[in-house]
C-alpha cells in the first residue's frame, strides 16, 4: 500500500507555489511602471539579463599598485613623523618624496638608535633597507607590501560597487580579475564616458591651507615652490559661457584633514543659483573641521577634490557641527557625479581602463529570439517523443518536465541571478537530463512488467533500481558545475548555476513528482497494466 501521499502532494503543490511566486516578478512589468496591488505583494528579486542578452557595457579596470605602495610609504611617513615629534627626537627628519623609500635623518648615534628603537617598538610593517652615515632608508616589509596589494584590490572592488550601486545601474555584474584587475559589466547603460568618469574618479578629498607668502603662485610655478609648498590648479568656470580654465594657486603641503570621515554629500543649488555640494562628517571629523576652522580663522582653506582646488574659501568664523559645502566652478551635473564618488568613498589608488566593449540591445534581442525558437521547438519535440513512445507514463513525463520550469525560473530569481547565453545553454542541458531520467526508470518499470509484475511492484522496482544510477549521474555533474563556478568567472559561473539548479530540480520532478503521479493514479484507478 502507498504510504504518505497526502504530504507527498502537499509538498509538490508548495515547492511548484514557491517557485511560480518567486518566478512571477520576472514576466511583470517593472515595479516603477506597475503599481497593481499584485505587484505589491511580489518579492523585489528578479532574473536579471545579462549583457549578451541585454546589451551594455564592459570595462575592464586596473588598479596603479605601485601609486597604492607610494601612498602607503607616505602614510606610514606621516606617522612616523608624528612619532619622532611625539618622542622629541631632535634633529630627527623624515622624508618621502613620493616614493617607496622613507628617508629619516639622524644627527648622532644615540638618535639613530632611538629611530631603530621607535621602529622595533612600533613599526612592524617596517624595516631598514639601507644604513648609511645620517640617514636610514626604511622600505615596507615585503608582508606589508603584500598586504596592502590585497587590500588595495578589495577597497577599489567595494567602492566601485558603492558607486555603480549609487548611481543606479542596474543589475551590475563586477568581479575581481586576478590581484590588480576589475571586470565591471553595466548592462543597459549605453554611455561609456560617463561609466569612465564615475568609476575611474580616484575622489581623494583634501583640506589644505593657502600658503600667504610674499611669493605669488605665478612666481612659484615658473621659479619653484618654496619649502614646504606646492603649486596646484584651480578650476574656474566663466559662469556666462561655461569656459573651463585652470590658474595657478599656492598651497601648503601639509594636509590638514582628509575625506575619509565623510559620511554624507549632496548636491543642491546656492542661494545664488549656483551648485553647490554640502558634505557632513562623522563626529570625529567634525571635531577635526572644527579645530581646523578655529585655528585658522581668517585664512583661506582650499578644497581639494584629485589635485585639483574646487574652492579656496576664506575661513570667517569656526564650523564645530561637521557641515560644509563645496561651492567651485562646477555644473549641477558634475555636482551630483561629484556627491556620488564622495559619498561611496575615495579609491585608494588610481585606476585606468584598460579593456572597453559595447554591446548592442540588437544582439541580446536576436539571441532571446532565436533561444526561445530553439527551446520551444526542443521542447515540442522532446514532449511529443514523449507521449507517443511511452503513451499515458509519457504524459507523466510530460508533466514532470513541464514542472521544471516554474521551480528552475523561481530559483534564478530568488537568488537574483543574471541570465546569459551560457545560462540558457545550462537550462537547455538540464532539459535533456530531466528527460534521460525518465527514459531510465521507464525503461526498468518495462523490465518489471515483462516479468507480469503487478503495476504497483513494476512502479515500485523501476524506481527503487534506477534511482542509484540517476542519483550518481547527475551528481558528479554537480561536482563538475561546482568546479566551474569555483574557477570559472563571468558567464561560465552563469552557466554553473543554472545547470546545478536545473539538475537539482530535474532530479525532485524526475524521481519524486513522478513516482507521486504514478502512486496516485495507480491507488486511485487501480488498473491491471500500465501503459507504457
Amino acid at each position: 500500500m502507498i504510504q504518505n501521499l497526502t504530504w507527498r502532494g502537499v509538498l509538490l503543490v508548495l515547492v511548484l507555489g514557491a517557485g511560480f511566486y518567486s518566478a512571477l516578478p520576472s514576466f511583470l512589468p517593472p515595479k516603477d511602471k506597475d503599481s497593481s496591488f499584485l505587484r505589491a505583494l511580489l518579492p523585489d528579486r528578479t532574473i536579471s539579463l545579462g549583457l549578451d542578452l541585454k546589451g551594455g557595457i564592459s570595462l575592464t579596470m586596473e588598479v596603479d599598485m605601485e601609486a597604492a605602495l607610494r601612498n602607503s610609504a607616505r602614510r606610514s611617513a606621516d606617522t612616523l613623523r608624528r612619532s619622532v615629534s611625539d618622542e622629541k627626537l631632535a634633529g630627527v627628519t623624515v622624508e618621502n618624496e613620493d616614493s617607496l623609500d622613507i628617508l629619516v635623518r639622524y644627527p648622532d648615534p644615540a638618535a639613530r638608535q632611538a629611530v631603530l628603537d621607535l621602529l622595533d617598538k612600533s613599526y612592524y610593517g617596517l624595516e631598514v633597507k639601507n644604513d648609511a652615515e645620517g640617514v636610514l632608508t626604511v622600505v615596507q616589509t615585503s608582508e606589508e607590501a603584500s598586504d596592502v596589494r590585497s587590500l588595495t584590490g578589495r577597497q577599489a572592488l567595494e567602492t566601485i560597487r558603492n558607486r555603480v550601486d549609487m548611481f543606479g545601474v542596474a543589475e551590475p555584474d563586477i568581479r575581481p580579475q586576478g590581484e590588480d584587475r576589475i571586470l565591471i559589466q553595466l548592462p543597459g547603460f549605453d554611455d561609456p564616458a560617463r561609466a569612465v568618469e564615475l568609476i575611474g574618479r580616484t575622489a581623494v578629498l583634501e583640506f589644505k591651507l593657502v600658503d600667504d607668502g610674499p611669493k605669488t603662485a605665478e612666481e612659484a610655478q615658473r621659479t619653484g615652490a618654496p619649502p614646504g609648498t606646492q603649486v596646484y590648479q584651480e578650476k574656474i568656470t566663466d559662469p556666462a559661457t561655461g569656459a573651463e580654465s585652470f590658474v595657478p594657486i599656492l598651497l601648503r603641503k601639509q594636509t590638514l584633514m582628509t575625506g575619509d570621515t565623510l559620511t554624507d554629500a549632496r548636491a543642491y543649488v546656492g542661494d545664488f543659483g549656483d551648485p553647490r555640494v554640502s558634505i557632513r562628517f562623522d563626529g570625529r571629523g567634525a571635531r577635526e573641521f572644527g579645530d581646523i576652522t578655529d585655528r585658522y580663522i581668517n585664512r583661506r582653506l582650499a578644497i581639494v577634490l584629485d589635485d585639483i582646488v574646487y574652492s579656496a574659501p576664506v575661513i570667517e568664523a569656526r564650523i564645530p557641527d561637521g557641515e560644509a559645502y563645496i561651492r567651485g566652478s562646477f555644473t549641477m551635473e558634475e555636482a551630483r557625479l561629484l556627491s556620488v564618488v564622495l559619498r561611496a568613498g575615495a579609491l585608494p589608488a588610481p585606476v585606468s581602463v584598460i579593456e572597453e566593449r559595447t554591446v548592442g540591445p540588437s544582439l541580446g534581442e536576436d539571441s532571446i529570439r532565436q533561444g526561445l525558437q530553439a527551446g520551444g521547438l526542443g521542447l515540442l519535440l522532446i514532449l511529443v517523443f514523449l507521449l507517443y513512445y511511452y503513451r499515458w507514463s509519457g504524459m507523466v513525463a510530460d508533466l514532470a518536465l513541464l514542472m521544471n520550469f516554474p521551480i528552475v525560473l523561481g530559483a534564478l530569481a530568488a537568488l537574483g541571478a543574471t541570465l546569459t547565453l551560457p545560462g540558457i545553454f545550462g537550462l537547455v542541458l538540464t532539459l535533456a537530463m530531466a528527460v534521460d531520467a525518465n527514459i531510465l526508470i521507464f525503461e526498468r518499470i518495462r523490465e518489471e512488467t515483462r516479468r507480469d509484475r503487478p503495476p504497483l511492484a513494476a512502479v515500485s522496482g523501476g524506481f527503487g533500481r534506477a534511482f542509484w544510477t540517476i542519483f550518481d549521474a547527475n551528481i558528479t555533474t554537480v561536482l563538475a558545475a561546482m568546479v566551474l563556478y569555483q574557477f570559472g568567472s563571468g558567464p561560465i559561473r552563469g552557466f554553473a548555476v543554472t545547470l546545478i539548479i536545473g539538475i537539482l530540480s530535474s532530479m525532485f520532478t524526475g524521481v519524486f513528482a513522478s513516482r507521486f503521479v504514478f502512486d496516485l493514479a495507480l491507488t486511485r484507478l487501480r488498473p491491471k497494466r500500465i501503459s507504457i
